[in-house]
């Protein structure tokens, strides 16, 4: 079977993508508008670029209910900072009902029950409760359409990363401590390290 993206509407193209491209990594996304308000949101198509400079990027996509812009695109426009928080299993409750579209204004730290603590670089609340944190400034931001279906490429460098010091061990993360999830298709997530296994490279 073959299938041509741009023959089909934009929802039955994006079921292709979440289909196809997993699992995704979660960026729980903290920013605060111009009136010093929080949000936080979740977006799976977030990954890492490089290193040096650190730079990390997500793509939030127009909202499809009403063709808006998401409130966390909205704020980092203004603002130009933000913090990606890494989702562990113990979190992903709240990180779930984060998602849902609250009117802008709303402090969704609130709203699902997380405990803002102040950045240390950017003018920005990461979630507490989050094992690991990238404080970024925005470095470029890309757009590909005012349409539904259309989104941004939001790029930050890493200024500064909080990691809970049970998870820092001889300069690396423990990631089984970690416990992070990732996002599957429809309503579905998984445990990132229940079922891992390891291929040494040949050098």
């Amino acid at each position: 079977m073959e299938i041509r993206p741009d023959t089909l509407p934009w929802q039955d193209a994006y079921k292709l993508l979440i289909g196809s491209v997993l699992p995704r990594p979660i960026a729980f996304v903290s920013t605060k508008n111009t009136e010093g308000v929080a949000n936080v949101a979740p977006f799976s198509f977030f990954t890492a670029i490089c290193a040096d400079p650190m730079l990390v990027c997500f793509a939030p996509m127009i909202r499809g209910t009403d063709g808006d812009k998401k409130d966390t695109l909205k704020n980092i426009e203004s603002t130009k900072e933000f913090i990606i928080n890494i989702v562990s299993e113990e979190i992903c409750e709240q990180v779930n009902q984060a998602a849902t579209d609250f009117a802008y204004g709303v402090d969704e730290f609130e709203m699902v029950g997380l405990t803002k603590i102040d950045g240390t670089t950017v003018n920005v609340p990461r979630v507490k409760e989050s094992l690991v944190g990238l404080e970024c400034e925005l470095f470029e931001l890309l757009h590909f359409g005012d349409n539904k279906g259309a989104g941004s490429l939001v790029i930050g460098k890493v200024v500064n990363v909080h990691i809970n010091d049970e998870l820092y061990e001889n300069g690396k993360i423990n990631t089984e401590k970690l416990n992070p999830v990732g996002r599957l298709a429809g309503h579905s997530y998984t445990k990132a390290i229940t079922d891992t296994f390891a291929i040494e490279r040949k050098r």
